[in-house]
């Protein structure tokens, strides 16, 4: 894309000038000329050109519309660590089999990594009716530039109709680079799915602006259809010991393996609780707790019930809790059978999060809070009284 000014039309009258929001252009010899190190490219000066002495060029594209009809299956990309497969895989698959009735197709799942073949009954029975798998002591972690280099190959080859992957650290740093590399569209951090039944297209669902809605986004055009989900926002299928699926074991030149980075060493993040995005009850902390010294008090009551510790956007940004314990839509999303909320107003940015709770108890002195619309059970009043007096019930509750 770029921007320039016709010479013989300009007159110098500086209205370009005034709307520039960049401070790029200035008036030399009755001409105007933009410095493109500040341009942004915005356009304002375009459309204050009354005389039309300025041209915004767009570029033209080079890219190559697919045929539509060669695609055909769901793909989920099976996210591993140290050789285990993540739960997030497993939802993907769930998720992606209710999609396949729509569309009449398989769902196969894409595992990379070395000495996995253990885990590919699992994966057939949560759903993956063909496995693509790949296997060297390279790909043992995960890396950037090999994991894309397969996954790109095994598009080009196969032609999925539809590739999932988890929106988590490994999913978004892996299929937007595959998106680039193939040119395809890529809806992020998805919270629903879904088949147009006329259009037989991917329905992708996702906050927007904020969290203030929800914007449903399509790719009608390019395939595949990608998208990165949401971990737990989608619920797993019973796993079924007697379905049998297909292992298409791929290989590939040793030189797809190599990567300009070196990994040096994997370091486990040390919980003192248990882990948040796998816990079947969490104890979350807000603004209302009024500094990090308080959250010992939820610390307490989680230790009392096995339960992982949460925060809001706004105790993480204040420096009381670590973003690893962050719930919300800059964070975590976290669906446990029991989530506790303490001093927490109940944003729609936090809601997003954790409202697929199976039961939500907020806590909050303000009776008008926007949480307790969405709670399950709703107490009024002090949590720095309420909450050691529900640790010292279940202390003795628990006992017994």
């Amino acid at each position: 894309m770029s921007i320039h000014i016709i010479s013989q039309k300009c007159t110098g009258c500086a209205l370009c000038v005034k709307v520039c929001p960049f401070d790029a252009i200035r008036i030399t010899e009755k001409k105007a000329s933009i410095d493109m190190a500040k341009c942004n490219i915005c356009g304002a000066c375009v459309h204050s050109c009354k005389l039309k002495a300025i041209i915004k060029e767009e570029p033209v594209s080079t890219c190559a519309v697919p045929d539509s009809k060669d695609y055909k299956g769901i793909w989920v990309f099976i996210e591993q660590k140290n050789g285990k497969v993540q739960s997030v895989a497993y939802e993907l698959l769930g998720k992606a089999q209710e999609l396949a009735k729509s569309l009449n197709c398989q769902v196969s799942g894409v595992f990379i990594g070395n000495n996995l073949d253990d885990q590919l009954d699992e994966l057939i029975w949560h759903g993956a009716d063909n496995i693509y798998l790949i296997q060297a002591p390279e790909l043992a972690n995960f890396q950037d530039e090999p994991y894309t280099n397969i996954l790109v190959e095994l598009v080009k080859k196969h032609k999925p109709e539809i590739l999932l992957c988890g929106a988590t650290a490994i999913g978004r740093s892996l299929i937007s680079r595959v998106a680039i590399r193939i040119k395809a569209g890529l809806t992020a951090d998805c919270t629903g799915l879904d088949i147009d039944p006329v259009r037989k297209i991917l329905l992708q669902t996702r906050p927007a602006f904020g969290g203030n809605i929800m914007a449903t986004i399509i790719s009608p055009n390019y395939r595949p259809q990608m998208a990165t989900v949401r971990h737990k926002v989608m619920q797993p299928i019973e796993p079924d010991k007697h379905r049998k699926g297909r292992i298409i074991r791929e290989n590939f030149d040793p030189s797809l393996y190599a990567s300009r980075t070196k990994l040096l060493d994997i370091v486990e993040e040390i919980e003192t609780l248990v882990n948040l995005a796998e816990a079947d009850i969490i104890v979350s902390g807000g603004r209302g707790m009024g500094g990090p010294e308080n959250f010992k008090i939820l610390e307490e009551l989680a230790h009392v019930l096995n339960a992982a510790m949460g925060a809001s956007r706004a105790a993480v940004d204040s420096g009381w809790m670590p973003y690893s314990h962050q719930v919300g839509q800059t964070g975590r999303t976290v669906a446990p059978k029991i989530y506790i909320a303490c001093g927490i107003s109940g944003q729609i940015q936090h809601l997003v999060g954790m409202s697929s709770s199976k039961i939500i108890v907020a806590i909050n002195k303000d009776p008008d809070a926007p949480i307790f619309k969405y709670a399950t059970y709703g107490i009024v009043g002090d949590l720095f009284q309420i909450v050691p007096a529900l640790t010292k019930k279940f202390k003795e509750a628990l006992k017994k």
